[in-house]
């Protein structure tokens, strides 16, 4: 989220990586310029510092240069649940030390833009995935609507995966069929503003309901996220913990 959430990554990714030690690395960059958006720039940025994908959301073509960035073969993908002939991809496949991680990421329908039915199309993704470690994002503004998805998923996912409303939720669980499940991570940004926006803004729109420019707080950040432990042969879930971590 913005230049504070950037630098939040910077600082502290390594020294949670030296915790977990985690095989794969995912990350939602869709705020990550100026709060809406993400540049080639900043991607590369993100990658540079041991993120191994980028999930992006609704903001996803809000910076226009990304949109070549998303066709060049760089680990990023945008929802999938969009049109055909949208640039980019709506899903990839990571491999690393003989592992292989099926990554996908469908933006949800309620109290959001017009997405096409996020549940068929993941099932359309389901069918042509063979590796079993699968890793799927929800970008969805109501609560129900991601739990939903999770316990749809239940026995099909190693992990899914909530994400869109800044605030990380306290339901991380390993559901009944061995899929990890959390209502939404939260963000990596600073938590002094309003969902990651300075405070006077978002309290003008508030207090007026008239329109008012957004900006990026630039407080202290704060890195939140989730790992989930999986079974190697069979990819379903036996651990899932959140954390929030300042760096």
């Amino acid at each position: 989220m913005g230049r504070s959430g950037r630098k939040a990554v910077q600082e502290g990714l390594k020294k949670l990586e030296d915790q977990h030690q985690p095989l794969f690395c995912i990350a939602n960059g869709e705020n990550a310029a100026g709060g809406i958006g993400i540049t080639p720039d900043i991607a590369d940025d993100l990658f540079l510092w041991g993120i191994d994908l980028i999930t992006l959301g609704n903001h996803a073509f809000h910076k226009r240069e990304i949109i070549p960035y998303l066709d060049a073969g760089n680990a990023i993908v945008r929802p999938s649940n969009m049109p055909p002939g949208t640039p980019g991809h709506g899903s990839m496949t990571l491999k690393k030390k003989g592992v292989e991680l099926f990554v996908s990421l469908v933006c949800g329908r309620v109290f959001m833009e017009a997405f096409d039915d996020p549940f068929r199309e993941t099932a359309r993704l389901i069918e042509k995935v063979s590796t079993p470690h699968r890793f799927f994002e929800i970008h969805g503004e109501a609560t129900s609507e991601k739990i939903a998805f999770a316990w749809w998923l239940d026995g099909k996912a190693t992990a899914v995966v909530g994400t869109h409303t800044h605030v990380q939720t306290s339901d991380e669980r390993i559901l009944p069929n061995g899929t990890a499940a959390i209502t939404d991570v939260g963000m990596c940004g600073p938590l002094d503003g309003v969902l990651g926006m300075q405070k006077s803004a978002s309290l003008h729109r508030f207090l007026t309901s008239m329109p008012t420019r957004l900006e990026a707080s630039e407080g202290k950040g704060v890195l939140h996220g989730v790992v989930v432990e999986a079974e190697m042969t069979s990819g379903k879930a036996v651990a899932v913990n959140k954390f929030s971590f300042t760096p």
